[in-house]
């Protein structure tokens, strides 16, 4: 190996995976990490560049597999803020090499070819990081049902999402079963935002009655117990088709929490994710003066100081096998496109029920979380790296340090000594939205350098964003292989509906 020319070699850094923490020297080539050495032996190596970590954290990057990019406005006049460029530019400049997005089907378009092919379009050749797609399925027509085995297989978009909630996107129980049937039988890991939809409609028009519009009542319409039921019969109907495995998205709630806890002690293939809007904020943010607490309406809302524990204790213990972003962002001061298109003369601090419907996060997802120090670091990598991309059927190509089989996407942290004094602020971020609910939020440290198969794209220290929006791939994907869930699921055989 003394002859070999690297493209890039990092020495003197501490790196972190899902299983442990060890001081190496990482060589790459060819877009691969292609060696692992003692530190400090390939200070001397010949390569094209070499970073020295200076002591440093050396993680995998940053795979965050819920973020909305530049999706058609589905729930009335909001737009996303950001583009497939500025959302992925933001990625990067936080550490976050991989991005999972979606290609949504409105209810009115019964294929979901024609969905993925309009959302190829809009990031292709528009990506800083490397992405993949998720299915969003508003209309589970027959066609669509029919197509999943064209999208599983020579698409590589191998999860999907449907909504229990939401006008625009609501799934009746009998049509959750069929995506369920359907994405047991192609392989396909099916993603479910929790929430009863019908209720949820029911307490909104009582506030009304009661002229409550305020944004603080966003999180009146959606108590608890919305998510935790509708979390319960999301796991009972995944349990109906032969164990089907789900994953519940964005969970806030203790209450669902435990009851995805119970179900995973049972052996049931539950996953679930979390959000850092659930560990950072709380009901007390939408409640700020005026039309402010817009800022923070996002579903399901932020909960309470306790809710935040379960959060973070569920993090520690397993109960959540991925924490994501759900970047889903909308410009505050824009009347046309954004938070404030609900308001009007006759409703001065907006209708809450009309708010657009999300915060920004994908940037400042892995630095909050990091800065915390609420997670060991073997596990800080497993929930925002290592297993997202076995969930969702990307690794070890990411997510992982491995020779000769993981990509080089790499994040370097600041050393103890060097590391920055940061108050959070919009105008440091890359997306293009005008605001971060974690404004002024003190941050311990921040990526130094992100690499993405390679090459630096993120250089905090010189010249912030140096990558290239072309440079992002898209990612065909495999089935997931986390847990052995469809080994499992081909144990026990077909569904068959007479068994029961």
């Amino acid at each position: 190996m003394e002859n070999v020319e690297y493209d890039l070699v990092i020495t003197n850094g501490i790196c972190v995976t899902a299983a442990d923490i060890a001081s190496y020297d990482i060589a790459i080539k060819d877009e691969k990490i292609v060696l692992l050495a003692p530190s400090g032996s390939l200070a001397q190596a010949a390569a094209r560049k070499i970073i020295d970590a200076e002591g440093g954290y050396v993680t995998p990057g940053g795979v965050d597999c819920h973020v909305h990019l530049e999706e058609p406005p589905l729930f009335g006049k909001g737009y996303s803020s950001d583009t497939y460029e500025t959302g992925t530019r933001s990625a990067i400049a936080g550490g976050c090499t991989t991005i999972v997005g979606f290609a949504p089907q409105p209810k009115t378009e019964p294929s979901l070819l024609k969905a993925l092919k309009d959302t190829h379009a809009r990031a292709s050749g528009n990506s800083f990081c490397d992405y993949g797609f998720h299915m969003l399925v508003g209309n589970p027509s027959e066609q669509a049902l029919e197509e999943l085995s064209t999208i599983s297989g020579d698409e590589g978009v191998t999860s999907l999402k449907i909504y229990m909630t939401y006008t625009a996107l609501q799934i009746r129980d009998d049509q959750i079963l069929s995506v369920l049937l359907k994405a047991r039988e192609n392989r396909i890991l099916t993603m479910i935002h929790c929430e009863n939809g019908d209720v949820l409609n029911w307490m909104t028009d009582q506030l009304e009655a009661k002229n409550l519009f305020d944004p603080k009542y966003h999180s009146h319409s959606r108590p608890p117990i919305l998510e935790a039921e509708a979390t319960n019969r999301a796991i009972a109907l995944s349990s109906l088709i032969s164990h089907t495995p789900i994953l519940i998205v964005h969970v806030s709630d203790p209450g669902a929490t435990l009851r995805i806890r119970k179900a995973q002690t049972n052996g049931q293939p539950i996953f679930a994710e979390t959000c850092p809007q659930y560990l950072f904020l709380t009901r007390d943010d939408l409640a700020a003066p005026g039309f402010e607490g817009a800022k923070c309406v996002c579903s399901p809302p932020p909960r309470d100081k306790e809710s935040q524990e379960a959060i973070w204790t569920g993090l520690r213990n397993g109960t959540f096998t991925v924490l994501s972003s759900d970047h889903c962002p909308f410009n505050y001061d824009d009347a046309e496109r954004g938070k404030k298109t609900c308001i009007t003369p006759e409703y001065p601090v907006g209708r809450f029920k009309q708010i657009p419907n999300g915060i920004p996060g994908v940037e400042t997802r892995l630095p909050l979380v990091f800065s915390a120090g609420r997670l060991a670091l073997t596990k800080f990598v497993e929930v925002m790296s290592t297993n997202p991309a076995k969930l969702y059927g990307l690794y070890p190509k990411k997510g992982s340090l491995i020779p000769g089989v993981s990509d080089a996407d790499i994040v370097i942290w600041y050393p103890e000594g060097k590391k920055p004094n940061i108050t959070l602020t919009n105008e440091m971020l890359h997306h293009a939205n005008d605001y971060t609910p974690f404004e002024g939020r003190k941050i311990g440290n921040w990526p130094r350098y992100t690499l993405l198969r390679g090459k630096v794209v993120w250089d905090r220290d010189n010249g912030g964003v140096v990558g290239e929006k072309s440079y992002g791939q898209f990612l065909k994907r495999g089935a997931s292989t986390l847990d052995r869930i469809w080994e499992t699921v081909e144990e026990q055989g077909p569904f068959d509906v007479a068994s029961f």
